[in-house]
């Protein structure tokens, strides 16, 4: 059986958590404390809430402590190099669209390194989930200022303290054009498996911002406890639906945690807008039959880029 011929099998039906958990490398090596852990096991709960199987799912790590992400995940997987995991994604998913495609990385990786890749790709509205682990810190290369450190921040590389003011990762996303954008910690795992399975359902581009600890290269971030739910609590009322709103909600969410208050839940969805692969599809510049399957045909004529351009006359 082909990997894709199984894709599709197995939906609807119950999938334990533990299909998830390779034989080969199962115990994850990062250190003890590190919130990287807490992703690893919502993300594996929400596959088994879905219904999902190994075969059905495509996780696109990049390079960092989260690149280790694919080695203790059992699924199709991809190990891409630095800031580089969405274009592998994106590439994936246009492939075979039956494929459960998530992107992850670390906010080096995703705001820094590989910022121009998420911009683009929250614009053009991909049907993906993209993770990024949030330590505000660059942690694999021992602790060097990354895009989310906060201003003062002393490090390696800012020994005087960080002159720089952090990114908005939610602001930027929702500026970008991602039609769904949540926050969450590894400290929250309830909530941590609710979004993701909301984000993974959504038929277009879905960025989680997920706050994770990092114990020893960042520990002026302490665990981001205690956190506030957003939409458990009565005074943050907006409409996630509202564009303006998402976005006042989310300035002040990305405010507060550098005052020591954490607001996590889900800020912004769009539900109405088609995915880039949905579009192309809907215009004839994308085949119904997904390319992947195509090739698994043994009489099938592979075709050449040239010979579906008209040549320049």
């Amino acid at each position: 059986m082909s990997a894709f011929s199984a894709i599709g099998e197995h939906e609807g039906q119950t999938t334990e958590q533990d299909e998830f958990t390779p034989g080969i490398e199962p115990q994850a090596t990062w250190c003890p404390g590190c919130g990287d852990f807490g992703v690893l096991k919502a993300l594996k709960g929400a596959m088994s809430d879905l219904g999902k199987s190994p075969d059905e799912v495509m996780l696109v790590t990049g390079i960092g402590c989260s690149g280790k992400l694919s080695s203790y995940f059992e699924s199709y997987g991809f190990h891409s190099i630095h800031g580089r995991s969405l274009p592998v994604a994106r590439a994936t998913k246009l492939a075979n669209p039956g494929l459960e495609v998530v992107a992850a990385g670390g906010d080096g990786d995703g705001y820094g390194i590989g910022g121009n890749h998420f911009m683009h790709t929250a614009r053009e509205n991909h049907d993906m989930t993209y993770i990024v682990f949030n330590n505000e810190i660059f942690g694999l290369t021992k602790g060097q200022t990354s895009p989310t450190s906060p201003k003062g921040h002393k490090s390696k590389t800012q020994p005087h303290g960080s002159a720089k003011d952090p990114v908005r990762p939610l602001s930027m996303s929702l500026a970008a054009g991602s039609s769904y954008v949540a926050r969450t910690a590894a400290v929250n795992p309830n909530q941590a498996r609710e979004i993701l399975v909301e984000a993974i359902e959504h038929d277009g581009f879905s960025h989680i911002d997920f706050l994770t600890q990092c114990p020893t290269w960042n520990k002026d971030a302490k665990q981001y406890v205690p956190y506030i739910d957003v939409q458990q609590n009565d005074d943050y009322e907006f409409d996630t639906g509202d564009r303006r709103e998402a976005a006042d909600m989310m300035y002040e969410t990305e405010t507060a945690l550098h005052e020591g208050k954490v607001l996590t839940g889900r800020f912004y969805h769009d539900a109405d807008r088609p995915s880039y692969g949905q579009e192309k599809r809907s215009t004839g510049e994308m085949p119904e039959t997904p390319l992947a399957e195509r090739y698994f045909e043994e009489d099938y004529e592979w075709e050449r880029s040239y010979d579906l351009l008209d040549p320049h006359r």
